[in-house]
């Protein structure tokens, strides 16, 4: 019916369904331990060394998967599960078989450090109490023969945050980690993962009392465009309210009122970057500090969108549903707590749709016409700019608009480099953590080549042609 990239990400899905199933059933608290046993029927093992340590790691799933462990202090919500953290090798730069003993020995002559020794064939070997893994020796190799080993989680972790412990688990500085979740995926043993606030979303609409008491609104972010392949968007949105949710509103209006606050004020500074990538946002707090002032002072789509919703119901209890790991950091900043009341990734969602046993392939349709082509396409890299670029002009200010787009953290790190030396020639950086921007988000059902084209077929659907339309078609959002 629907695809997941890895058994991996399959396990995860499994683990998630069946603490939703039981917390609909009011009997996890009282259950939760027995859940391994649900998902590990045979007693051979299929993925670790013996059935006992498999069933172990699943306990740790159900934990996290529970929220176990949250710390509405700011506490990372990406986390490292030790004991299935024991299969990667090392590390580090090695010297492989390739080595030819060569006469030139240019790797020897790189290393500023001495820690290339030579045995008594005149092969190269890396001595490591002395290495500093600059890769010098690797880039001098004429043969190639020497190879950086890093871990997966380590390569795809992009500003360093991953390092290994003395037992030789991996572990997260959480004061680098930016929360983009690409190690999550990465790890090819699922030993990193995120910590899901499912239960809670479960909790906030049984004790909605059926939409009586409060009602219980779904944001969906615009990456959910060809999301779920398996059904229509509009069959989706069915499914959704399936779940018990009141309403579901598009988070493409929140982007829409930012791209035409954050036009106003790039113009009044003269130079921005933008906020609506979370991951992004706390790599300039953490990195480029002196940038800090330069980060837009808006809210990000999600965080604008649940003000609205709060002013025109404080009572309504919002729920952020994308493909974002960085938003279950978000929402624990003061600023953005009161305005959202949780988070579900597209993983999640598909977990808790199926563990209410709901098909949205055979449901009917509900449309959604909140949004403005500018706001949906925020889901791709570019569309930030886009979007920008229409509210300058509806603005009818002149305004010199010069947008680097970064498309990745890697980018972004360049782009910002530059604007902390004074040399960066645009005014405003769209930052994305992700590669492809939210439609590479950690949390998507499928992690492969996205296809861009998507979100603009999405975008050309809105009712609304421009983003001032948008927002003056809001104030009657909530229903």
């Amino acid at each position: 019916m629907y695809k997941f990239d890895t058994k991996v990400q399959y396990l995860k899905y499994k683990v998630l369904k069946e603490v939703a199933k039981h917390a609909w059933e009011d009997d996890l608290y009282d259950t939760y331990m027995d859940i391994p046993d649900e998902i590990i029927t045979d007693n051979k093992p299929s993925m670790r060394c013996c059935i006992h340590k498999e069933k172990a790691i699943l306990a740790q799933r159900v934990k996290l998967a529970m929220g176990a462990g949250k710390n509405k202090k700011n506490h990372n919500v990406i986390n490292v599960i030790d004991i299935a953290c024991d299969d990667c090798p090392s590390g580090g730069f090695e010297v492989t078989n390739a080595c030819r003993g060569c006469l030139a020995h240019r790797c020897q002559e790189a290393c500023r450090k001495d820690a290339i020794v030579l045995d008594s064939n005149m092969h190269a070997h890396i001595d490591k109490t002395k290495c500093i893994e600059c890769g010098m020796c690797s880039k001098a190799c004429p043969y190639s023969a020497i190879i950086n080993l890093k871990r997966p989680c380590q390569l795809s972790c992009k500003v360093k945050a991953i390092s290994m412990r003395e037992d030789k688990a991996s572990q997260i500085n959480d004061e680098k980690c930016i929360s983009c979740g690409a190690c999550v995926y990465a790890c090819p043993f699922g030993a990193i993962t995120d910590r899901s606030f499912i239960v809670d979303v479960i909790d906030l609409i049984k004790q909605s009392e059926n939409n009586t008491k409060y009602k219980v609104v779904a944001a969906v972010a615009p990456s959910i465009a060809g999301q779920f392949s398996y059904a229509k968007l509009p069959q989706i949105v069915t499914a959704i309210k399936e779940i018990g949710f009141a309403q579901v509103v598009e988070v493409a209006l929140g982007a829409d009122m930012v791209a035409k606050e954050e036009a106003q004020e790039l113009m009044e500074k003269g130079f921005l970057t933008s906020s609506c990538c979370p991951a992004f946002v706390k790599y300039v707090q953490t990195q480029f500090p002196t940038l800090k002032d330069k980060v837009s002072h808006n809210l990000s789509p999600m965080g604008r969108l649940g003000k609205h919703i709060k002013e025109i119901d404080p009572n309504v209890k919002v729920v952020f549903i994308g493909p974002c790991t960085a938003k279950k950091m978000e929402i624990q900043k003061e600023e953005v707590s009161k305005y959202i009341d949780s988070v579900l990734t597209f993983e999640e969602l598909q977990a808790l749709m199926d563990s209410k046993n709901i098909d949205a392939s055979i449901l009917g349709e509900t449309e959604l016409d909140n949004a403005s082509y500018y706001g949906r396409i925020f889901a791709r890299s570019g569309g930030v700019t886009d979007a920008i670029t229409q509210a300058v002009k509806e603005s009818g200010k002149d305004f010199a608009f010069n947008p680097c787009v970064c498309d990745g953290i890697e980018a972004c790190k360049v782009a910002l480099l530059k604007a902390s030396k004074g040399i960066l020639p645009n005014n405003f950086i769209e930052g994305m953590a992700c590669v492809s921007g939210c439609i590479g988000g950690a949390g998507c059902l499928t992690h492969g080549e996205k296809n861009k084209a998507n979100v603009d077929i999405y975008g050309k659907e809105a009712g609304s042609k421009t983003i001032e339309e948008a927002v003056s078609n809001s104030k009657d959002l909530i229903r």
